[in-house]
């Protein structure tokens, strides 16, 4: 614990130079990661890491200093640097504590109770799942990881909140051969609880045998034809559309410097009346969540589009003033050497009320993307370009084939007002989202939705 005449001198020493905000952000992570290739323990690490930033802001100004001393002395140097940014005198002082907001950790089993022995038999079974599938599975890479993330946060303004944020993740790829090509398949659950996970949640059999029926499907796949489709996107992982392609666009760290497709459209309808689209920080156990942001704000519900009108964008305290807009629970940041902004969390859209199946029934020809994969995006425009990790060629409303090497063409502003089905049963999955706050853990998610025309590439011919 620190003691709170160091805080105060901290809060205050950053105001020394006409600041009116000062916050103190201190951190204490663990963390153990292990890797096995074809059931051999590649490396196993533990690892801790210890810091504290100081942010100063002075109007939409803002200065930020870092250190991995602790000590109090360390505190007030980091205090000083953040003020030797800015100049001026002195007008403001630390408000004494007078919000305490305390997150306690949701682990039924913490991850100091589990030895590595424990960990590498998970790795164990995915692996021996994987290579169980198919004699054409060449290689399986799995990778565990466990995160126990300890945060406290104090500012001028008398907040100080803690959070304790365990989570886990395990990884399976699986490699298949024949006839000198190859193909991956890859499978990644993770969620933001203890080491119960694996007991409630993830079954490393059959996220070993994903992983390996992905590849061998993926193997024997002609190369997907091109053209402007109809496209069927499946759940969980297809939601990074909505991720990249929009939300990020909505992010303040975009917004409030207006370098967003959606500046100055709060009110005004983005995408089709059937869509809706959330970002909770708040839903118990999964990967995004938290109980109080890196700024020490509640994680919150943000329901960003609401039959196709667009209500929120996602604001930090400094997007806050830039752009007159409350503060939504979004303020994030990898570690303590970088400033927080405005992320995401658990960011999907929500159910609807379409039959998954009559999408593809009633989709003509088409793709139906059943795995996405990576991409990239430009925030200004809305461009997009995303891989297809797993896709089938649909004719005359049936599933024909798979197909390989498909890729997802255009701009978010565009797919979000095509989406015209959007399935009943909405599952998330998790990522690593990286910004100017460093990477972060988030959940993309989505139901089985359908866009009447995205432009598909390929290199195939007709089916």
């Amino acid at each position: 614990m620190i003691k709170s005449s160091i805080v105060t001198a901290v809060l205050d020493e950053a105001l020394r130079t006409g600041g009116d905000f000062s916050e103190l952000y201190l951190q204490d992570t663990e963390s153990n990661t292990l890797s096995m290739i074809d059931g051999k323990v590649e490396n196993a690490n533990y690892n801790r890491k210890v810091g504290a930033g100081v942010r100063v802001l002075s109007g939409t100004r803002s200065a930020y200093a870092y250190t991995a001393d602790t000590s109090d002395e360390a505190l007030i140097a980091a205090a000083r640097a953040a003020a030797s940014a800015l100049k001026g005198t002195k007008s403001s002082e630390a408000k004494s504590i007078c919000v305490e907001r305390v997150g306690r950790s949701c682990a039924q089993i913490p991850f100091s109770e589990i030895d590595n022995a424990k960990r590498m038999q998970l790795l164990r079974t995915a692996t021996s799942a994987a290579r169980s599938q198919s004699g054409e599975i060449t290689q399986v890479v799995a990778n565990f990881m466990d995160v126990t993330h300890r945060i406290a946060v104090y500012n001028s303004e008398g907040v100080h909140a803690e959070d304790v944020r365990p989570r886990t993740r395990l990884s399976v790829q699986a490699v298949a051969m024949a006839n000198g090509e190859a193909q991956t398949g890859g499978v990644s659950p993770g969620y933001g609880m203890g080491f119960e996970a694996y007991r409630d949640r993830i079954d490393p059999s059959a996220v070993g045998r994903e992983a390996a029926k992905t590849a061998v499907t993926m193997l024997h796949a002609p190369e997907c034809p091109a053209g402007a489709v109809p496209v069927v996107i499946d759940g969980g992982f297809g939601g990074v559309i909505l991720h990249e392609a929009c939300v990020h666009a909505l992010e303040a760290t975009s917004v409030g410097r207006g370098n967003s497709v959606f500046c100055g459209k709060l009110g005004q309808q983005i995408a089709s009346p059937i869509v809706n689209a959330v970002d909770d920080g708040t839903l118990p156990g999964e990967w995004g969540s938290m109980h109080y942001d890196d700024e020490g704000n509640p994680a919150q519900c943000n329901h960003l589009i609401e039959n196709g009108i667009l209500k929120t964008y996602l604001v930090d305290i400094l997007g806050s003033r830039l752009m007159d807009h409350p503060v939504t629970g979004s303020g994030r940041r990898q570690n303590y050497t970088f400033a927080p902004t405005s992320r995401m969390t658990n960011t999907f859209f929500a159910p609807g009320q379409d039959d998954e199946e009559e999408m593809i029934r009633t989709m003509g020809s088409g793709l139906f993307a059943a795995k996405m994969g990576g991409g990239s995006v430009n925030p200004l425009t809305g461009e997009f370009n995303f891989a297809v990790s797993e896709g089938y060629w649909v004719k005359d409303g049936k599933i024909l084939c798979p197909v390989r090497g498909a890729t997802l063409i255009g701009k978010g502003a565009d797919v979000l007002m095509k989406i015209d089905r959007i399935g009943r049963r909405m599952w998330m999955a998790p990522g690593m989202c990286g910004s100017v706050s460093g990477s972060i853990p988030t959940n993309v998610g989505q139901p089985r939705i359908r866009v009447s025309e995205i432009t598909v590439g390929g290199k195939g011919g007709a089916l």
